[in-house]
């Protein structure tokens, strides 16, 4: 049996589908589309395991695309676990979060991309 600290290291890509909607009600519309940044990096860091997030510049655009307003209700999104190179690094992994290619939900759900 593998132990769970050893698959907590491993690097790892995944797709996920995110529903902002859900996370999104009752959230006043000037700050919809800055809280939807913070929930997707929870939900990854949450996932992952891993404290340090980041967001790739097309999954921010992505969210943005029809404004602060109008978040997109679902997003496919893709999650990186890799190893930092940094030596002065708190955590020796982080996260990498981007847009995936394909946006379609029906009957999709958590794939292993790379394990």
């Amino acid at each position: 049996m593998v132990d769970k600290k050893s698959r907590v290291k491993d690097a790892v890509t995944r797709e996920y589908t995110i529903n902002l909607h859900k996370r999104l009600h009752k959230i006043t519309f000037k700050k919809r589309a800055p809280k939807a940044i913070k929930e997707i990096k929870k939900f990854a860091s949450k996932h992952m395991r891993t404290s340090d997030v980041r967001v790739d510049v097309k999954l921010n655009k992505a969210v943005w695309s029809r404004g602060i307003r109008n978040v997109p209700t679902k997003l496919r999104i893709q999650i990186s676990r890799k190893r930092n190179d940094d030596e002065d690094a708190k955590e020796d992994m982080y996260s990498y979060v981007t847009v995936a290619d394909d946006q379609q939900f029906k009957g999709k759900n958590t794939e292993v991309v790379d394990a």
